[in-house]
């Protein structure tokens, strides 16, 4: 060959393996680690903004406000980007404490593709009939270039609520509560009906997930796949601190509901929704999360809590976020959520069973401990 033909296939030789390179080094073979998070608000973090509950609407909320930032006490900005970032702006509500950034996985990357309101028709990808999301593509086609670039360890999907309308029938409660009667029979009768879509809505989504990490190249043994449960924001009634004929439930506590109503919330509506994700979880060949006990003893109201009146604590005070309206702190729609001290509880229990090998689990606090005494415990 001639001298600048040489040179000419020298070059094209380094352009070839330079653009080849980044290609063999993707996907499961990528030394940069990585899990990933798809869902709703329950899994992207709203209501991280807060550490308990304070009736103080000045300077820190008694530093329950993490979005706060005051100068000698007094002077004081509050801007939730700084909890959730640019997801703020359009309502995702991916908190820094999420469970995926909070959990205590050793990875590289921790990437939250949950947003707030999400249902399944939002996990799915779009050439399957996936639906885009308050500006987001679906969140199966979000996962797939992350997958393809790093290599994800663990994909966590928790997804259906919003398939089951839960947050339409919390505020149905709230106002049975405020008008006098109850709504527990009525909205159970409207949840079991929507049951068998939102399995099939559930199914799809796993579907989806399998499909997006095997058309980035890997194998079923090459990564975690996890889907997780929910957890009543409410305890049952009796364990409830203000008696139900007082305003202080809406008040004080932001807790307006009946006991009957609360004692269906957590002990049917909550185990009816996660009993039939661990159906499907099971039929298809998926490990469950059972975080249903998570929260118990912190809930909103629960007598075993209280709200903060000096400095927050996530021994004393509450890991949900109470009904808010919106008006003195924060988002309305952040009410009835794990706050940063619940986030950073089930993110515990997320890398507990991450840990494991294989199967499926619960996972519990300890009374009288904090978030990072979280307990996993096998289940069939």
């Amino acid at each position: 060959m001639s001298r600048p033909k040489v040179v000419a296939f020298a070059l094209a030789l380094a352009a070839l393996t330079f653009t080849a390179a980044p290609a063999a080094h993707a996907g499961p073979a990528s030394s940069t680690t990585a899990i990933v998070a798809l869902g709703d608000s329950f899994s992207s973090g709203e209501a991280g903004r807060w550490n308990g509950n304070s009736l103080n609407i000045f300077g820190t909320r008694d530093g329950t406000d993490r979005a706060a930032r005051c100068t000698f006490g007094i002077f004081c900005s509050y801007d939730a980007h700084r909890v959730y970032g640019s997801s703020y702006d359009n309502g995702c509500h991916r908190a820094d404490v999420a469970p995926i950034r909070s959990a205590p996985i050793s990875v590289n990357e921790k990437h939250n593709l949950a947003c707030s309101g999400a249902r399944t028709q939002h996990v799915w990808r779009a050439s399957q009939g996936g639906v885009s999301f308050k500006g987001e593509t679906p969140q199966a086609d979000r996962l797939l270039p992350i997958a393809q670039q790093k290599n994800v360890k663990l994909v966590l999907l928790n997804i259906t609520a919003n398939d089951l309308g839960f947050a339409d029938h919390v505020i149905d409660c709230t106002v049975a509560w405020t008008l006098g009667y109850t709504c527990n029979a009525q909205e159970q009768a409207e949840i079991v009906a929507g049951l068998p879509a939102a399995a099939n809505g559930l199914r799809k989504a796993i579907d989806e997930v399998r499909a997006v990490m095997a058309a980035a190249g890997y194998s079923t043994p090459q990564y975690k796949f996890i889907v997780q449960g929910y957890a009543s924001p409410v305890p049952v009634g009796a364990n409830i601190r203000y008696p139900q004929s007082s305003w202080d439930r809406l008040t004080v506590g932001g807790c307006p509901f009946y006991d009957v109503d609360a004692n269906w919330a957590k002990n049917t509506a909550t185990p009816t929704i996660v009993n039939n994700m661990r159906t499907v979880a099971a039929e298809k060949g998926v490990r469950f999360l059972d975080v249903r006990d998570s929260l118990n003893g912190h809930e909103v109201c629960h007598k075993s809590s209280s709200l903060v009146t000096s400095s927050p604590s996530p021994i004393k005070h509450e890991w949900v976020r109470w009904l808010n309206s919106g008006c003195c702190q924060g988002d309305a729609q952040e009410s009835l959520h794990p706050n940063a001290y619940g986030e950073r509880a089930i993110g515990k229990c997320i890398s507990l069973s991450y840990a494991q090998a294989s199967g499926n689990h619960t996972c519990r606090n300890t009374p009288g401990a904090d978030y990072s005494a979280m307990t996993l415990a096998s289940i069939p």
